[in-house]
């Protein structure tokens, strides 16, 4: 009964042969890469750089992009490997479970629960917002009532509908649609990046990088766990306004980890795994630094709408329609991102099920369609209802803290199970291992470090209750625990046969 018990590759490999759990592998590497594309890049790429650029870096916020992606591809490649060594349903969870333990394994799927239910409601009222923009714009208003902060904001309930019955029918359905989907953002974004050059001044990137300033610091719960515990007043631009802008827009990467929840559904998992996760991640990285270093060509940093930068930087130049283009963009970006992180929670609460950590009856996949409809009904409800209801804004910040706990428990996976089990067989190895895996985990752990220390708080109580389910039901539960004398221990030598 043992909570570090851990669950080895071998056993987790073969429960996804069991014929109730058996999901229906379709995804090639291309497929991954999209997928990834589809989850990272959302509303950010067109509010995020503004904000950066205005108010901690300047045109430099290029270079943030840069050093954000250098953190993340750490932690990429962390992922890789471990998605090409355990090619399963589950990503951080799967993992923590093969190499630190099964109380770690449930802190990180009970993290990434609350990462993928809140990320997915969050980012779906912003595709209402967005909509009400567009149809307005096109002089199609939404009624008040219904809309973006009505008293039931019944477009992003619809839209994770429809998403919702989407990812029931089907992976490869699902995967379809969010080509398409992707196919349109990217044809804007680049639409976008090839318009701004025409307005670019070489002057507005002077000086690249501003003279460093001290800036308002928040107070209270409001401001960052490191500035509370050390006392000291954030800066602005400079070089170390880089780094404070890479705090900011490394945000604007996650998500390149939900590659990882399909797993079990890809045709060749040690190859296409780790292109697809790796590769996105380069194709938003480019994409960022483009359009970071094109809106603070058009426009000097320091008047920059940190909200809604790209669309006035058109607006300033008298191209107002492009701000119509842009809401088309986020609609198509945004719903993309919705339904990658409806199917990444899926695939983590099926995974968790299957092991009876939850309820192992959730875990069931449709005969026909071989996807967890149970699960993929129970996630579209309850994110439905959070959209539709619940005015979220102060819980975004919940999502970050989720994501990043989890890079830090799979980069310290890869150095544990490196250790623990060198026999196995890695479609993608870390380099330099255990030095970048190491440094991808103090990377993160510097990141989770600024978020406010009222997320540390509320990030606290989901732990406790996590923690307060496990003890009274998963670990009496668990399939672990209860197969135990038929699961075969890969340390152990294997007995053929005996004399009688």
């Amino acid at each position: 009964m043992s909570v570090m018990r851990t669950k080895s590759v071998e056993q987790s490999i073969a429960d996804t042969e069991e014929p109730e759990f058996r999901l229906r592998k379709s995804l090639s590497a291309l497929d991954l890469t999209v997928f990834g594309v589809g989850v990272v890049i959302g509303a950010g790429i067109f509010t995020l750089t503004g904000r950066a650029a205005h108010d901690v870096a300047g045109p430099a916020v290029v270079m943030s992009f840069v050093v954000a992606a250098i953190a993340c591809g750490l932690a990429a490649m962390c992922y890789a490997e471990f998605a090409s060594t355990v090619p399963v349903s589950g990503s951080a969870y799967t993992f923590s479970y093969a190499s630190l333990g099964e109380l770690f394994a449930w802190i990180i799927g009970w993290d990434l629960i609350l990462e993928m239910f809140l990320g997915a409601s969050v980012v779906a009222q912003g595709w209402s917002a967005y909509l009400g923009v567009l149809l307005e714009q096109l002089g199609m208003p939404i009624p008040a009532a219904i809309g973006y902060g009505g008293t039931v904001d019944l477009m992003a309930i619809l839209l994770v509908v429809v998403l919702g019955g989407l990812m029931t029918l089907g992976i490869r359905e699902s995967m379809r649609v969010n080509l398409v989907l992707v196919g349109v953002k990217l044809f804007i974004v680049l639409f976008v990046i090839v318009a701004g050059i025409l307005f670019i001044n070489p002057a507005n990137y002077s000086p690249f990088v501003p003279d460093a300033a001290p800036r308002e610091a928040a107070t209270g719960l409001t401001q960052p766990l490191l500035q509370f515990l050390s006392g000291s007043a954030p800066m602005a631009f400079g070089v170390g306004g880089i780094f404070a802008g890479a705090a900011l827009v490394f945000f604007a990467y996650i998500g390149f980890d939900v590659v990882a929840t399909t797993a079990e559904e890809t045709k060749n998992p040690q190859r296409d795994l780790p292109i697809g996760i790796i590769a996105s991640l380069i194709i938003c990285t480019v994409l960022y630094c483009a359009v970071a270093f094109v809106v603070t060509g058009m426009v000097r940093y320091d008047e920059l709408d940190p909200a809604a930068a790209l669309a006035n930087a058109f607006a300033y130049h008298g191209q107002a329609w492009m701000a119509t283009v842009i809401s088309a963009g986020a609609v198509a970006g945004l719903t993309t991102v919705v339904l990658t992180l409806m199917i990444g929670a899926t695939r983590i609460i099926f995974a968790m099920s299957r092991d009876a950590l939850l309820p192992h009856r959730l875990a069931k996949v449709h005969p026909t369609w071989r996807t967890p409809w149970v699960i993929s009904i129970v996630v579209t409800v309850i994110v439905a209802v959070v959209a539709g209801l619940t005015p979220i804004g102060v819980l975004e910040e919940m999502v970050n803290i989720g994501t990043l706990s989890a890079f830090v428990l799979v980069s310290v996976g890869v150095v544990v199970l490196r250790r623990s089990r060198p026999d196995l067989k890695r479609g993608f190895r870390v380099p330099w291992s255990p030095v970048l895996p190491t440094l991808s985990a103090l990377i993160c752990v510097y990141l989770m470090l600024n978020l406010t220390v009222e997320t540390w708080l509320r990030f606290l109580v989901w732990l406790v209750v996590g923690f307060v389910i496990y003890f009274a039901y998963s670990r009496r539960h668990s399939r672990l625990g209860k197969d135990a004398g038929t699961y075969l221990n890969p340390a152990e030598p294997k007995v053929v046969g005996r004399d009688s």
